[in-house]
């Protein structure tokens, strides 16, 4: 009974640490590189540099079109991270599952949402990825160059985490996962293609 006990003190120690480890690295990072930039406010109190960095935040957001779009893609960028790897407990064996949940049950017969998810989460990504490269190339509004880039942005996205997920230990490899996130990064590039076209007339 005792050694039990402290074999389960111990899983649910380590348990502890190593979930939030990921998100709190890098969260640390970000927190690290806004006090690198505050720092070029001199002779004024931290509390006025937070103050000023702020100010000059929201600023750029209201005046630069760039930086909106770049938000926007971060935003979305750091939800599917946090859905598909910083919030995600680690798996005794990765591969378990390596097909997938294709349909609203899974073998066991739960109920499970996932393939909505997956469908939902890389809709707005691939669009404001679109929408962010626009600032830095050349805007096209041709149906199939964009149908294609949408189709190679989500599954090397998609690929990525999946990778990710199997060296990390972080959830499972499931090539349903990857399916579901190239229907939501084609649906993201025609809505993109939808709304350029519209803004070109």
């Amino acid at each position: 009974m005792m050694k039990e006990s402290v074999a389960e003190i111990i899983k649910n120690v380590l348990k502890a640490v190593y979930q939030p480890f990921l998100f709190a690295l890098v969260l640390s990072v970000f927190v690290l590189f806004f006090l690198m930039f505050i720092e070029k406010y001199n002779k004024v109190s931290i509390k006025d540099k937070i103050v000023m960095a702020f100010k000059e935040w929201k600023d750029k957001f209201l005046s630069q079109k760039k930086f909106r779009r770049a938000f926007y893609l971060v935003f979305f960028s750091v939800m599917v991270l946090f859905k598909t790897l910083l919030n995600r407990d680690m798996w005794a064996n990765p591969v378990s599952d390596v097909i997938g949940v294709w349909g609203l049950h899974r073998k066991d017969g739960t109920f499970t949402t996932e393939m909505f998810e997956n469908v939902v989460l890389f809709i707005p990504l691939v669009f404001f990825l679109f929408f962010f490269l626009e600032t830095t190339s050349k805007r096209t509004s041709k149906f199939l160059i964009i149908m294609g880039k949408s189709m190679a942005f989500s599954f090397l996205i998609s690929l990525t985490i999946e990778m990710l997920q199997l060296f990390l230990r972080l959830g499972t490899w499931q090539l349903s996962d990857i399916c579901f996130n190239l229907i939501g990064g084609i649906i993201g590039g025609l809505i993109y293609w939808l709304t350029a076209k519209i803004r070109r007339i």
